[in-house]
């Protein structure tokens, strides 16, 4: 090869690089952000809305939404969950039930398993109440590199709970894949939960 034509070669071979990165892209083009490999798989052991203890285990093989929040919550809990469930519907109706919804009280002296029971009933169908002891709620927080705060209480002793306004997707065997952060349209959350449902369904 000449001197002269090493360039254009050169050239060629971006091209094609990049050609094929768009190609292979495609499939991974998610709305969420990727955190395939970023984050341990999903584990843990809290308190189901009967009192009982639940862990991964009990929705083994489904695609996890885990969403920290408290029932107390104005405006971020009830417009997150209530986008899921949009979401959720508007996916093809044999995926729909391959999806459960962890939401995760990080408010164990207010939302007993009773109260929380009654608050994800109003979000429909496929969504799971959890809550714990604090010091297990903040290992499992922890554990997906986030945190949870309260405020100081007032004079009738209400007060409001900091916590992280994202969701975090797991697939099937419990690997973590996508982080939806605020912004995400329910659209945009079905399509990725559309595409992720769609990797192990049977064709």
């Amino acid at each position: 090869m000449t001197p002269m034509n090493l360039p254009l070669a050169r050239v060629a071979i971006v091209l094609l690089s990049l050609a094929l990165t768009g190609c292979l892209g495609d499939a991974e083009n998610w709305h969420g952000k990727d955190i395939s490999g970023l984050m341990p798989e999903l584990a843990f052991t809290l308190t189901g809305t009967s009192g009982k203890p639940v862990t991964e285990a009990d929705s083994s093989g489904q695609i996890r939404l885990v969403y920290f929040g408290f029932t107390s919550c104005p405006d971020v809990c009830p417009a997150t969950l209530s986008s899921l469930r949009t979401a959720i519907k508007k996916m093809p109706d044999n995926l729909q039930d391959e999806v459960t919804t962890l939401f995760v009280s990080v408010d164990p002296n207010r939302d007993t398993p009773e109260r929380i029971g009654s608050y994800v009933q109003f979000f429909g169908e496929g969504i799971v109440g959890l809550t714990g002891e604090e010091a297990a709620l903040r290992t499992f927080a922890k554990r997906y590199r986030t945190t949870f705060g309260y405020d100081q209480p007032d004079a009738e002793g209400n007060y409001q709970v900091s916590h992280s306004a994202a969701v975090y997707v797991f697939d099937g065997d419990g690997e973590a894949r996508l982080l939806l952060r605020p912004g995400l349209s329910a659209q945009q959350i079905s399509e990725d939960l559309t595409t992720l449902a769609a990797e192990s369904s049977p064709s």
